[in-house]
């Protein structure tokens, strides 16, 4: 199995520009497993397996000035105890 190598610098309401401090407004919207503009293979995890869990349900992390522009992607499972969270 692949791993995946990031580091988390800090986490922020919203999304933020490393360099130059800006930030944006940010939404959370439900992803669509046709997503116009999406590539699967430009992201380190493998998202096309994720989206196959019918059981799961993908969201993704847009700025409002360009919800086009994918920032992130989440997908949670609702299980009896708990709530599965695969970044």
């Amino acid at each position: 199995m692949k791993g995946i190598d990031i580091e988390i610098d800090k986490l922020t309401n919203s999304i933020e520009n490393t360099i130059s401090g800006e930030v944006f407004a940010t939404l959370i919207l439900s992803f669509k497993k046709r997503e116009k503009g999406f590539s699967a293979n430009k992201w380190v995890f493998n998202w096309n397996k994720e989206l196959a869990f019918s059981e799961r349900e993908i969201y993704k992390l847009v700025t409002e000035e360009n919800p086009g522009v994918i920032h992130g992607l989440i997908s949670i499972e609702k299980r009896a105890i708990m709530f599965l969270c695969t970044l």
